[in-house]
């Protein structure tokens, strides 16, 4: 394979590869029960992973 060819196949098939991987990944973060990891998600930056001192 050239790199002709190569770029003609990345030009059309790879535009569309990368859609629909992008579609599937908007389905997958919207559908129903996706809300709640994502809420648990979004906390943990906030956790306070640190035990209180004199407790190892």
């Amino acid at each position: 394979m050239d790199y002709n060819a190569f770029r003609h196949f990345a030009d059309s098939w790879g535009l569309l590869y990368l859609f629909v991987i992008f579609v599937l990944v908007v389905l997958f973060m919207f559908r129903p029960g996706a809300r709640k990891h994502a809420e648990t998600a979004a906390q943990i930056p906030l956790k306070d992973d640190r035990s209180p001192q004199g407790e190892e």
